[in-house]
């Protein structure tokens, strides 16, 4: 059983699986930043100032100045605000991964596209090739002999040896 999960693991593709999910996490972490700390304050100034991660519904019915005060006082809260902040990201992870699917899709369409180099001519195709050439650079070879009238031999005869038996008596 370990053999097999060992040649699992060494597989090209779960190599790739375990990359790939490493540098996701790490690409998270900095779609976030960016998020939080770039787009953001962008969208705040075009909203008067509100952060999308202040807002939210009390639903206990108090009043509080803000997220972190409600939360610190333990009333129950819907985060609309967190859940908008969590869209964006998405969104903005969901755009990049399709650039990088759509450029990597028209690289490989470039090299499809490339013809291949032309394969080596077989040996046994080169000599046909040769053999033809030879014959059809000898062509007053075969006018000379298709002027020359065929001769005819007789045919030869044929001899029947008969077998006598003597009988004795």
């Amino acid at each position: 059983m370990f053999k097999e999960f060992k040649e699992f693991i060494a597989r090209g593709n779960v190599m790739d699986m375990a990359v790939g999910i490493i540098m996701g996490a790490a690409f998270t972490t900095i779609v976030q930043s960016m998020v939080k700390d770039v787009l953001m304050p962008f969208i705040g100034v075009f909203t008067a100032g509100v952060d999308f991660a202040d807002l939210y519904v009390n639903l206990s019915g108090g009043e509080y100045e803000s997220l972190a005060a409600a939360q610190e006082a333990g009333a129950a809260t819907v985060n609309y605000g967190i859940f908008i902040n969590a869209v964006i990201n998405f969104l903005i992870v969901a755009f990049v991964v399709f650039l990088l699917v759509k450029n990597v899709n028209k690289l490989k369409k470039k090299e499809e596209a490339k013809p291949a180099a032309p394969a080596k001519t077989p040996e046994d195709i080169l000599l046909l090739r040769e053999i033809r050439d030879s014959l059809a650079a000898k062509p007053a070879a075969k006018a000379a002999a298709a002027k020359k009238p065929a001769t005819k031999k007789a045919p030869a005869k044929k001899t029947t040896a008969k077998k006598t038996t003597a009988k004795k008596k």
